[in-house]
């Protein structure tokens, strides 16, 4: 199969680069949006169905409850509105495009000068400066996670399993199988006795076992715990250094498309079921639990995706509504507001500094600053042709000369390609020469909020939920 790989040069430019906005395709503006998609930023009803008990965990899953299938071929993305930067001030534009016709993208991880693809073909490839560095095949097809720890990776798939795999000491580009979660000998060992099966719709399984596709990974702030979210309505948790299960959470009603392992032992699941929920890790010796603390969002538009900030003061939840929620830990995790800047579902989320990245199946991604709680869009990097379907974001290591911390962003798609950002938090804003009411924006909520810090979208007066 021929590869293929689109860039400006052979390894991740720098400040220059970053200055000059480099584009390796001829159809993709950084900030472009035409005046028909502006003016469908203003008001959008909710893309999702209401939820439905009887729906099987798969049915909810973001890919069914997304209306991506409704664009159109043709990208509107071909005639920017918006005035041009200064010259002064650094901008945020494409890098390179890693293609490889395989399958489409459904995960990344990013690590030093690495980053790894999953895709729905049966390769997990490793690229390093634009260029297929090496590659491992897995038996089980569709990649839906990825994430690292130091030497280790650990992958989720459509089959239900979480695979572990080694970087070899003697060749970096060599990664070796290192075992299946839950292990064979555990399997065995649980299966013997019956108190050790649950039911699981009409079938009784182990509890150790995923019995529907991992959506999602996590591993805690001290890589001890890795944390598993399947579309079979759990969240398993996993000790890492003995590759066991030790808790099973029945965290949701419906498919759990998200999970993020926070700061402090905070752990945050966001599912189909439109919720997003919060735990707490308890320890009691060598016991480890997880209790449910709050909930943050009742709505019927299924959450797709999740992320935190660094510090763990905000948390992000995009839902298939295209709407991002946020709140803030500092004051009870209370809601902070709205981020309104897709037309289609919001499908991945990424957070860094101060920037954090919200991926549409409106084939965008919003890059927005976070000053306080205000958010402002510095910019939509369209180009992708198909829904973007994740993230990874890694901080650009070459000092900048203008002092500003600049970051190198990966998008991963269903268009089955890789599109390489450079992003600077120094960019200035959107600023539309005739459309100031129709760019995307924030909306603030807090006369709207009940005491006690959850979020109902009922409680938003004058909105069609249903699409």
């Amino acid at each position: 199969m021929r590869d293929r790989m689109f860039s400006d040069d052979t390894s991740l430019p720098r400040a220059s680069n970053f200055g000059n906005g480099v584009h390796s395709d001829p159809n993709i503006s950084a900030n472009a949006m035409s005046p028909d998609v502006l003016h469908e930023y203003k008001m959008r009803n909710s893309s999702a169905s209401p939820f439905d008990s009887s729906r099987i965990s798969g049915e909810g899953s973001p890919m069914t409850m997304s209306p991506w299938n409704q664009t159109t071929a043709s990208s509107p993305f071909t005639k920017s509105p918006f005035k041009p930067f200064e010259e002064n001030l650094p901008k945020n534009g494409l890098i390179g495009s890693l293609i490889r016709e395989e399958g489409h993208i459904y995960s990344l991880a990013a690590t030093r000068d690495l980053l790894y693809t999953g895709s729905d073909s049966k390769n997990i490839r490793v690229w390093k400066n634009l260029k297929e560095y090496t590659g491992f095949k897995s038996n089980s097809g569709l990649v839906k996670a990825i994430v690292i720890s130091g030497e280790k990776l650990f992958t989720g798939h459509q089959d239900g399993k979480v695979r572990v795999w080694r970087v070899s000491t003697k060749d970096p580009r060599v990664h070796k199988r290192a075992g299946t979660l839950p292990t064979l000998m555990d399997i065995f060992k649980y299966s013997v006795k019956p108190k050790n099966y649950v039911q699981v719709r009409k079938q009784k399984t182990l509890w150790i076992r995923h019995s529907d596709a991992v959506s999602c990974l996590s591993l805690s702030e001290d890589k001890m715990l890795l944390y598993s979210a399947s579309w079979d309505r759990t969240v398993k948790v996993w000790r890492v250094e003995t590759s066991k299960c030790i808790e099973s959470i029945h965290a949701h009603d419906d498919a759990v498309n998200s999970v993020v392992a926070s700061v402090d032992g905070l752990l945050y699941t966001g599912a189909a079921d439109g919720t997003v929920k919060v735990w707490k890790k308890e320890q009691s010796g060598k016991i480890i639990k997880h209790s449910l603390v709050q909930t943050l969002l009742k709505q019927e538009s299924a959450v797709t995706a999740l992320a935190v900030s660094a510090s763990g003061a905000i948390v992000y939840c995009g839902s298939s509504d295209g709407l991002v929620n946020f709140w803030e830990r500092e004051n009870q995790l209370s809601h902070g507001g709205v981020l309104k800047g897709h037309r289609l579902a919001v499908l991945c989320l990424a957070a860094a500094g101060n920037l954090v990245f919200s991926g549409s199946a409106d084939k965008t991604i919003c890059v927005w600053r976070r000053e306080g709680v205000i958010h402002t869009c510095l910019s939509v990097l369209a180009g992708h042709t198909g829904p973007v379907k994740c993230l990874a974001v890694e901080e650009d290591r070459e000092p900048s000369l203008r002092g500003d911390r600049r970051w190198i962003v990966y998008s991963g798609s269903l268009d089955k390609s890789v599109k390489v950002w450079g992003v600077s938090e120094q960019a200035p804003e959107l600023t539309p020469m005739s459309m100031h009411s129709h760019t995307p924006k924030l909306i603030t909520d807090a006369d709207s909020l009940p005491s006690d810090g959850s979020y109902s979208s009922s409680s938003r007066p004058g909105k069609d939920r249903r699409h």
